[in-house]
């Protein structure tokens, strides 16, 4: 017989009140009279808690470790270096990029000054060329010219215009030069900035993959980071769920750290549920004072609007008694007898101080909201 049937049968058998022996009547003051409260349906999921943050490094470029900041635990600011490869060739590399730049930046300042010289300078008279001074270079520019441009020989408009044209091409080609000499050293820097792994916000290293001296390839997983400040719960609830949860809403949730109850918000919900499973992830924000870390697991109650909406008993923690796994309240006798011990069913809790019943107690009944010390020994006020 499985435990959940047990405690079924015990919960019939036991739905009869019981004498609490060795107990004095309650006072007056602690005896409390039930109360309805109207209960909706829940459901509790299974869920993890996560970084708000988290980031996984990968090996961008072949290479051996040089630098690893720390271990996991370690904690480290916006900006810092996390993890570095070895780049000397690439800065040789890059030095020699650099030289190539330059020298195309020069090349083509240079054809920009012989360009304007050729337009300014290269008239009828003085060409483009250095044909002489004094009276050979008169009588090329008097004689020599005019002659072989009747002739149909030269013409020596036509031909400055195409000194001028070939001298812009080389001011294009010297461009083209410096562009690609440009582009090759910023591909360069790229590299080496793909040497380093640089933490894009501040947070601490939570699982470290390699070593100093370690050689890596691209695709090797190299250390995880994440921002453990701010932690959400991630949960996957089933779409028949999901007409009862929206964005900004507050579920209460247990975390697995001393049965810890707190309120959390929807802060996610994903467009799409999964094909296989039918299932919609929902991150939920946690209180920045949750206890706990990544990877712990939590407790969701998540609402079912298609249940209707039950009253229910409404009782104080503190009125519950535990004898082992089973739950029980004392019920206050009349004219001053002693209380009597009831096992009850409890279902969720409503907030920090009470819970519901589900079955063993009547609305309108009256119980001790505290139980004698001997009794509440056994309390414990995170159980379900």
């Amino acid at each position: 017989m499985t435990r959940m049937k047990m405690r079924t049968a015990v919960f019939a058998a036991l739905m009869v009140t019981l004498p609490a022996s060795g107990m004095s009547a309650a006072n007056g003051n602690n005896i409390i009279t039930v109360e309805a409260g109207a209960i909706g349906a829940t459901t509790t999921l299974g869920g993890t808690v996560i970084p708000f943050k988290e980031v996984a490094f990968t090996a961008q470029m072949p290479g051996r470790v040089e630098f690893i900041a720390g271990v996991e635990g370690d904690w480290f600011k916006s900006g810092t270096v996390l993890v570095a490869l070895d780049n000397d060739d690439l800065i040789a590399m890059r030095r020699s990029a650099q030289a190539a730049l330059d020298t195309a930046d020069v090349n083509w300042k240079n054809a920009r000054v012989q360009y304007t010289k050729q337009v300014y300078s290269g008239s009828d008279y003085g060409g483009g060329e250095n044909t002489g001074m004094g009276m050979p270079r008169m009588m090329d520019f008097m004689v020599t010219r005019p002659m072989t441009s009747m002739m149909g020989v030269d013409n020596p408009e036509l031909s400055r215009r195409a000194k001028i044209y070939n001298q812009g091409t080389q001011i294009d080609q010297a461009q083209f030069a410096r562009t690609q000499a440009l582009a090759k050293l910023q591909e360069l820097e790229a590299k080496l900035r793909d040497t380093k792994s640089i933490a894009p916000f501040s947070g601490v290293i939570v699982t470290k993959n390699i070593e100093k001296s370690n050689t890596v390839q691209p695709g090797m997983p190299l250390l995880t980071f994440a921002d453990t400040r701010h932690l959400q719960i991630k949960v996957d609830v089933p779409a028949r769920l999901m007409p009862g949860i929206q964005k900004d809403m507050v579920i209460p949730a247990k975390l697995d750290v001393g049965d810890t109850k707190i309120d959390t918000k929807v802060a996610q919900i994903y467009p799409m549920a999964d094909s296989q499973r039918h299932t919609v992830t929902v991150k939920l924000d946690l209180p920045k004072d949750a206890p706990g870390g990544p990877g712990m697991y939590a407790e969701v109650m998540i609402p079912d609007v298609s249940t209707p909406v039950k009253n229910l008993p409404i009782i104080p923690k503190s009125s519950v008694i535990w004898r082992g796994s089973l739950p029980a309240v004392l019920i206050a006798a009349d004219k001053g007898g002693e209380p009597l011990l009831r096992m009850v069913r409890l279902g969720g809790f409503v907030d920090d101080k009470s819970v519901s019943v589900l079955s063993g107690l009547s609305i309108g009944e009256r119980i001790l909201a505290t139980p004698p010390s001997g009794m509440a020994t056994e309390w414990n006020p995170a159980a379900k």
